[in-house]
C-alpha cells in the first residue's frame, strides 16, 4: 500500500466543551501545528500541583485537532486508512463527524479505516481526541506526539505489517530469506493474482527475485509464503549494519494492484548461559541505555530527525543497546538503530493489572494488552535491531502465582507472533516479594525503620532509603524462590538493580541467562566486571542513557544548607524541578562525565577525562545523594571568582597512576585503573590557566587531556549539526548555542540569557538548555544558559535558506546559516 506523510495542515485547541462549540463560544481558537505535536510541554508549569510532580509539574489535559483534506475520486474503489504511530492517550477518531476507532495505549501503533466515511470528489475532516491525566511516572507528554500517515491501497492489496521476512539460514555463502506476505481482498469477488517479490542490497541490485500466483477469496486474506537464496549476504552486525530492501508487486497481468517496501537485515541471535549473547555466532555484551521516550526541549514530539540524533549520541558515547522504557519504541527510534548499528529492548508495559498511579494503563490492561502485543510485534519484525522483547517493567504481581501465569501468558502471545526473538521481563524484586520480604526478617530490624523516615511511597521511594541494604536483601532466599516461576519462562531474565544475585543465582539456575535490566549508573564498573567475568551475564542497562523530563530530581545531589521542596514523592525534587537529572547525557544532547567514565570502564576511551567539582560547594557536607545521582561535576577550568579557592579535580582513568599539573606544576600522582574504581582524586587550589592529567600504566604515559580556562570576552559560539536538511516534516536542525572565549574555552560561570531568532523557512520548535529545574519554558526565544550551553532546535516549513540569529548582551551576535532542500537532495539521509 502506498503511504505518505499526513503530519501537515492540522489545527489544534485543548479540547473544548461540545455544548460551547455547536454554539460558537468555545474559549480557545485553533491553532496550526505539523505533527508529530506534543500538546502538554507548550502549557505552563505549576508548582503547586503536586500531583503531577512526576510529569514535571506539567498539567495533564484534553486535547483536540482536526484536519481538512481533499479526497480525489480515484479512491473510491481504494482501500484508505491512516496510521497513528502514537497519540497520548485515549485516542479517539472521527471522520465526517463519525466514530471511526479508538486506541487506550499511547505508545502503540494503531491505524483506522477511513474510506468507509468519506465523501470521493470532496473535501473531508478528520477530527482525533486524546487526553492525558494521573496516568504516568514520568513525563508523558500528550496529543498526536509520533507520525500520522495516509495509507491507500486497492482492493487486492498487501495488508499493513503484512511483509514479515526472518532469515532462518545463514553461513558465509548463502542466506535464506523467507519472506511471509499476506494478501487482502475486499471487493466482491476472488482473485487470482501474481505476486512478485525481490531482495535489493545497499547498491541497489538485485539478488534474489520469486514470483508466484496467489488465489484470493473476497473477504479473506491469503498468506504466500517464499523462500528466496541471497549468494554472498551481507550480515547485519553492530560493526557493519548492512541493510536489504525487500520489493514486493502484486499484479493481475499489465495492471499493479499494489506494492510494498520493507527494509531487513540478515542476521542471527542465539544466546545460552555458556557463549552467552552472539549476533551471527559471534560474542556480544550489551553496553545498554534506557531512556524514556521523550526528546527534552521539543517534548514528547517524536519527529524522525530527533530520534535519528539521539542513537547517534548513545552509540558515540559507547552504548551498543537501546532498552526502551517502559513503552514501545517509535518507528523512528527503530529505523535509526536499524542504520547505525545499535540493538534493542523493546518494552510493552510498565503495568499490566496492578496500577503504580492512580489512572495508568493498569486500568485498560485486560481489554487491551493483546492489540498491544500484536501492534509492537507487527512494528518491530522486520527490524534487525530488535532482539528482545521486554513483556513488562517492575510489574508487582510477578512475584504471585497468578501474576507469574499472566507473564507467561504474554510471553507464550508474543512467540506465537514472532518465534525468532528472545523474551525478557524486568523484573524488580524488591516490588516482587514486598512485604513477604520484610517478613522473612523475623525479629531482624527492618532496614531504614528507625532513620525517621517515612514508609510510604513508591518502590523508587524504598529503593532511595534502602540503597545500602538492598544488595543484601536482594541474596535472601525468598527473592529467588517468589520470581522462579516469572524467570522460568523467560528466554533471558531481567534483573532490575539485582547485581548482588548475578553470581549466586548462576549456581542456583543454571540454565538462566541474566541481563541487567536495570542498573544504578555509579555501579558500573562493578556491574561490568561481572557481565565480562560471566558468560551468563549478557550485559548492563544503565538508568539511564539520556535525561528525560519528569520524575524530576531522581539524579539530584543537594547540601546540607539547602532550602529544597520536596516533591509528592520524597525521591523526586519540588518544583521548580523538571528533568530527572540522572543521564549520561543531558537533555540537550551533552555528555556528562558519567558517559565519559563509562567509555573508559568499557574500554573504549584511552584518554584520562578530567571532571571537576564545583568549588562553590567545596568542603560542603552532601544531605541528599539519590541512588542514581553522579558527582556534581563538570569539565571546566572556567571558575571565576573562585580563585585562590580549593578544588577538586578528579580524574577518571584506565591507567595505572594519574598525575595532575595545573600551570606545569604537579600537584601529584594518585593511582587509578579498576582497582581504584578508574577514578584518581585530587585536592588543589583553583588559579586560571590550563590543568593537565596524564596517565602512565608501568611508567609510560599512556593518555593526557587538558583543560584551560576561558579569559577576556565572552564570545557566542553557534554551530548547527547539519547546514543541509531536507525541506519535510521529518527533519530538524539542532543549534547548539556555547559562550566561550576568542579560543573557544568554556564559559561555564558566565550564564546570561540568550535570544534566538529565525528567518526565512523554519520556525523555533524548542529552545532551552540542560538545566534540570528551569522556570522558562521551551517556546520563550530567549532562555538562560546552563553551564555555558544552550539548544535551539529549528523545524523547516518550506525549502529555502534558514538564517538563525542569536544575541546575548555583553556578546557580539552571531549567526548560523541552513539550507532545506528536498529530501531526495540531501546526501545521506536515510529514506524511507
Amino acid at each position: 500500500m502506498i503511504r505518505r506523510s499526513f503530519n501537515e495542515g492540522w489545527l489544534f485547541r485543548p479540547k473544548a466543551d461540545a455544548f460551547l462549540d455547536i454554539l460558537g463560544r468555545a474559549d480557545a481558537p485553533w491553532e496550526p501545528v505539523t505533527l508529530p505535536h506534543d500538546a502538554m510541554v507548550a502549557q505552563e508549569r505549576d508548582g503547586s500541583d503536586t500531583a503531577s510532580s512526576q510529569r514535571g509539574y506539567f498539567p495533564a489535559g484534553a486535547y483536540e485537532y482536526r484536519k481538512t483534506f481533499f479526497v480525489p475520486e480515484s479512491y473510491r474503489d481504494q482501500r484508505v486508512l491512516a496510521e497513528f504511530e502514537g497519540v497520548y492517550r485515549y485516542a479517539r477518531v472521527f471522520v465526517n463527524g463519525d466514530f471511526a476507532g479508538w486506541c487506550a495505549n499511547g505508545y502503540t501503533n494503531f491505524h483506522v479505516q477511513l474510506d468507509r466515511f468519506l465523501r470521493y470528489g470532496a473535501e473531508n475532516e478528520i477530527r482525533v481526541e486524546a487526553r492525558s491525566q494521573e496516568d504516568t511516572r514520568w513525563y508523558s507528554g500528550g496529543g498526536i506526539y509520533r507520525n500520522v500517515k495516509l495509507i491507500v491501497g486497492g482492493l487486492v492489496h498487501v495488508a499493513a505489517d503484512g511483509v514479515r521476512i526472518t532469515t532462518p539460514e545463514i553461513d558465509a555463502e548463502l542466506a535464506v530469506v523467507a519472506v511471509s506476505t499476506e494478501i487482502r481482498n475486499v471487493s466482491a469477488v476472488g482473485r487470482t493474482v501474481e505476486v512478485t517479490t525481490e531482495i535489493v542490497d545497499a547498491a541497489g541490485a538485485v539478488v534474489a527475485t520469486s514470483v508466484a500466483p496467489v488465489t484470493v477469496h473476497a473477504g479473506e486474506p491469503a498468506v504466500l509464503r517464499q523462500r528466496l537464496a541471497v549468494a554472498g549476504p551481507e550480515l547485519w552486525d553492530l560493526d557493519r549494519p548492512s541493510l536489504y530492501s525487500c520489493r514486493t508487486a502484486v499484479t493481475a497481468g499489465d495492471e499493479v494492484l499494489d506494492t510494498e517496501i520493507s527494509r531487513f537485515g540478515i542476521r542471527s541471535v542465539s544466546v545460552d548461559p555458556i557463549r552467552g549473547l552472539r549476533i551471527n555466532g559471534n560474542p556480544v555484551k550489551l553496553r545498554g541505555a534506557c531512556i524514556h521516550h521523550d526528546n527534552g526541549v521539543i517534548g514528547a514530539a517524536t519527529v524522525d530527525r530527533a530520534e535519528h540524533r539521539r542513537v547517534e549520541i548513545l552509540r558515540q558515547a559507547g552504548f551498543n543497546a537501546i532498552r526502551s522504557s517502559h513503552n514501545p519504541a517509535s518507528k523512528a527510534l527503530l529505523d535509526a538503530c536499524d542504520e547505525l548499528g545499535v540493538l534493542v529492548v523493546d518494552e510493552l508495559f510498565d503495568a499490566w493489572t496492578r496500577s503504580k498511579v492512580g489512572l495508568d494503563y493498569a486500568v485498560d490492561f485486560a481489554e487491551w494488552w493483546e492489540s498491544d502485543v500484536e501492534a509492537m510485534v507487527a512494528k518491530d519484525f522486520n527490524h534487525p535491531s530488535v532482539i528482545l522483547y521486554s513483556i513488562g517493567n517492575e510489574i508487582p504481581e510477578v512475584g504471585t502465582p497468578a501474576g507469574a501465569a499472566l507473564g507467561r501468558t504474554i510471553a507464550e502471545k508474543v512467540r506465537a507472533l514472532d518465534g525468532t526473538r528472545l523474551v525478557t521481563n524486568a523484573v524488580n524484586a524488591l516490588l516482587a516479594t514486598g512485604p513477604d520480604l520484610f517478613a522473612s526478617l523475623g525479629d531482624r530490624a527492618r532496614p531504614g525503620a528507625d532513620d525517621g523516615a517515612e514508609q510510604g511511597g513508591d518502590v523508587n521511594d524504598a529503593m532511595t532509603r534502602f540503597r545500602e541494604y538492598l544488595p543484601i536483601l536482594m541474596t535472601f532466599e525468598i527473592v529467588g524462590t517468589k520470581t522462579a516461576e516469572a524467570m522460568a519462562y523467560l528466554d533471558v531474565a531481567g534483573y532490575n538493580y539485582l547485581d548482588s544475585r548475578y553470581e549466586m543465582d548462576r549456581a542456583l539456575f543454571p540454565n538462566r541467562v541474566i541481563l541487567g535490566t536495570e542498573t544504578y549508573p555509579s555501579d558500573i564498573d562493578k556491574n561490568w566486571r561481572l557481565v565480562t567475568d560471566h558468560s551468563h551475564v549478557i550485559g548492563d542497562f544503565t538508568w539511564t542513557g539520556w535525561d528525560y523530563l519528569g520524575e524530576p530530581g531522581t539524579g539530584r545531589i543537594s547540601y546540607e544548607g539547602d532550602v529544597e521542596s520536596v516533591g509528592a514523592l520524597s525521591h523526586q525534587g519540588g518544583y521548580p524541578w523538571l528533568a530527572a537529572w540522572c543521564g549520561d547525557v543531558d537533555l540537550t544532547g551533552h555528555r556528562r562525565p558519567a558517559s565519559y567514565y563509562r567509555e573508559i570502564v568499557f574500554g573504549l576511551r584511552a584518554e584520562p577525562y578530567l571532571a571537576v567539582h564545583r568549588p562553590d560547594r567545596h568542603g560542603q557536607p552532601v544531605r541528599v545523594a539519590m541512588p542514581w545521582s553522579w558527582s556534581d561535576s563538570i569539565s571546566s577550568w572556567s571558575w571565576t571568582g573562585h580563585e585562590s579557592r580549593p578544588i577538586r579535580v578528579d580524574v577518571y582513568a584506565a591507567a595505572d597512576e594519574v598525575e595532575l599539573l595545573v600551570n606545569r606544576r604537579s600537584v601529584g600522582r594518585a593511582p587509578a585503573g579498576e582497582k581504584n574504581r578508574f577514578t584518581a582524586t585530587f585536592e588543589t587550589v583553583y588559579e586560571p590557566g590550563e590543568i593537565v592529567a596524564v596517565a602512565y600504566t608501568d611508567g609510560v604515559e599512556t593518555g593526557r587531556t587538558s583543560l584551560r580556562s576561558a579569559a577576556g570576552a565572552v564570545r557566542l559560539d553557534v554551530a548547527v549539526d547539519r547546514d543541509l536538511i531536507a525541506a519535510d516534516d521529518a527533519d530538524l536542525a539542532f543549534v547548539t548555542v556555547t559562550l566561550v572565549d576568542g579560543a573557544g574555552h568554556l564559559f561555564n560561570t558566565a550564564d546570561r540569557p540568550v535570544a534566538v531568532a529565525v528567518t526565512g523557512p523554519g520556525a523555533l520548535l524548542g529552545f532551552g538548555s540542560a538545566d534540570p529545574r528551569p522556570t522558562e519554558n521551551f517556546f520563550d526565544t530567549v532562555r538562560t544558559t546552563f553551564d555555558g550551553r544552550a539548544l535551539a532546535v529549528i523545524r523547516p516549513t518550506g525549502p529555502g535558506a534558514i538564517t538563525v540569529s542569536v544575541t546575548a548582551e555583553g556578546c557580539e551576535p552571531a549567526t548560523v546559516r541552513i539550507e532545506a532542500q528536498a529530501a531526495s537532495l540531501v546526501p545521506g539521509l536515510p529514506q524511507s
